[in-house]
């Protein structure tokens, strides 16, 4: 079931926040039970062949979890239970989403012809790596001794099941546990609305909207120079408003009942280096990355050249965590590639003068951005082979064609690049404070609602009129 859907809007999320708050009434552990519940239908209704693998799953950590937090293990039995935990994780996300690449691979190099066809279960990715979190600080000492219902919900809650954000325990738990936010607050309920429906809006109208250009470097055979930088550009656009736009969605979902997502999404185009672009595109996996492999690995704490091995051998698999192609490969060295200029440059320039600051900041945003978009070519290109296709012709200006819809295509994207850098993100505009707890303060004060609701109510209206057909969340790939 999609968030840009009518059934999910008009049937399924009214019926699950009405069980909600009802059961709320009555007791502190049904809601909680309702909402695991109806998380793991909404993951039924898309996929339900894998429901079983997810509760097993479920269960497993659990279990795994269970005995590094209660039972008295020698530190040796711990390892070993930490290691049978991981890998039974990564086992499963191997088989699954790796298998048919291997195998691929292997046919390619000795000429054989095995063939394996396996479905990739949706948000495999993000339930895995949210419990491979949970192991490695129960192994740490850094768990409580949870309930198995809030644990359930902690892994299915619907908002992120599908796309992410990487949830942490410690962040979330504690949040299904209080008693506050089993009753309805009417201000997190309109707030919630109204970011759902900036995401909405972002989704439907923005990111659907210039998808077909995308095609002009994407599927052209041999587009000129022109339609190779409108394709390239198109799509750093669809892909910047659809997950800023499912982020969103899932933010205001939560927050109509009662409960922060962290966010995993901050205006990540208007970084002035690689390193910061990392602080704001998917955070949540850019933390899950660093505290759980980067620095595990070593870190920086080995001398320079190490750190930079650990940052290639950190993107290299988080590149491969976005799908099983050579071309998220390619995708994943470049930015490790890019993450290891970028820390040898500031090493060498430690200090910029006064005078020079501004205009490095804006040649550093410019740099970044160009670096995004090539990166994003093999992002988005069916094989490595045609996203080279696709950056030859950017660097050939005697193919340009320049004609009426080509014209017509960058006047569209230079739209969208003013809204990018210029509109502000939806956190800052409603003043989302996940770390505190606190949204709307402007709004909860009186100053400016009439204008909130007004301009909320257009924008969901737009939303809603641009539901159109079938059109899937890109990152419900990985």
């Amino acid at each position: 079931m999609l968030f840009n859907s009518y059934p999910f809007i008009l049937l399924f999320l009214p019926i699950v926040l009405a069980g909600y708050f009802g059961l709320g009434r009555r007791s502190n552990l049904a809601p909680v039970i309702w909402l695991a519940l109806a998380s793991i239908v909404f993951y039924a209704i898309g996929s339900w062949q894998f429901v079983a693998l997810l509760l097993l799953s479920i269960a497993f950590n659990y279990g795994v979890g269970h005995l590094l937090i209660v039972a008295k293990l020698t530190p040796t039995q711990r390892k070993m239970t930490l290691a049978l935990g991981v890998a039974g994780d990564l086992l499963v996300l191997g088989i699954f989403k790796y298998a048919g690449f291997v195998t691929e691979n292997i046919n390619t190099l000795f000429g054989s012809h095995f063939a394996v066809n396996i479905l990739l279960p949706v948000g495999i990715s993000f339930y895995t790596f949210t419990q491979i979190a949970f192991l490695v600080d129960a192994y740490r000492g850094q768990v409580a001794a949870y309930a198995l219902p809030h644990y359930a919900l902690f892994v299915t809650y619907f908002p992120h099941l599908i796309a992410g954000p990487i949830l942490h325990h410690k962040d979330m738990i504690p949040q299904f546990e209080r008693e506050e936010t089993k009753h309805p607050d009417g201000h997190l309920m309109l707030c919630g609305v109204i970011i759902f429906a900036i995401g909405l809006f972002k989704k439907t109208c923005l990111a659907d909207g210039i998808q077909p250009l995308v095609a002009l470097a994407f599927e052209a055979r041999s587009p000129s120079f022109d339609q190779a930088w409108c394709g390239a550009l198109a799509y750093t656009f669809q892909l910047y408003f659809d997950f800023s736009g499912y982020s969103d969605m899932a933010i205001g979902i939560s927050l109509m009942f009662g409960i922060f997502l962290p966010v995993n999404f901050n205006s990540p185009y208007k970084a002035t280096s690689i390193v910061e672009f990392w602080r704001r595109w998917h955070m949540t996996l850019s933390q899950f990355l660093r505290d759980y492999l980067y620095i595990p690995l070593g870190g920086n704490r080995h001398g320079r050249v190490l750190r930079y091995v650990n940052l290639m051998v950190t993107m290299l698999l988080g590149g491969l965590w976005h799908g099983a192609a050579w071309t998220f490969v390619v995708w994943g060295a470049l930015h490790g590639a890019y993450l290891c200029v970028n820390h040898a440059f500031n090493a060498l320039v430690s200090d910029v003068p006064p005078l020079l600051a501004r205009p490095a900041r804006i040649a550093g945003a410019a740099l970044t951005f160009l670096a995004i978009v090539v990166a994003w070519v093999f992002f988005r290109a069916a094989s490595v082979e045609w996203a080279l296709r696709v950056l030859h012709a950017m660097v050939d200006p005697a193919t340009i064609v320049l004609g009426r819809a080509e014209i017509a295509a960058l006047v569209l994207i230079a739209f969208y690049a003013a809204l990018v850098w210029l509109a502000p993100n939806s956190q800052s505009l409603l003043g989302y404070d996940h770390a505190n707890r606190r949204i709307g303060e402007a709004l909860r004060a009186g100053r400016m609602r009439p204008l909130f609701l007004y301009a909320a109510s257009l924008v969901l209206a737009f939303g809603l009129l641009g539901i159109g057909s079938h059109s899937e969340f890109i990152y419900f790939r990985f």
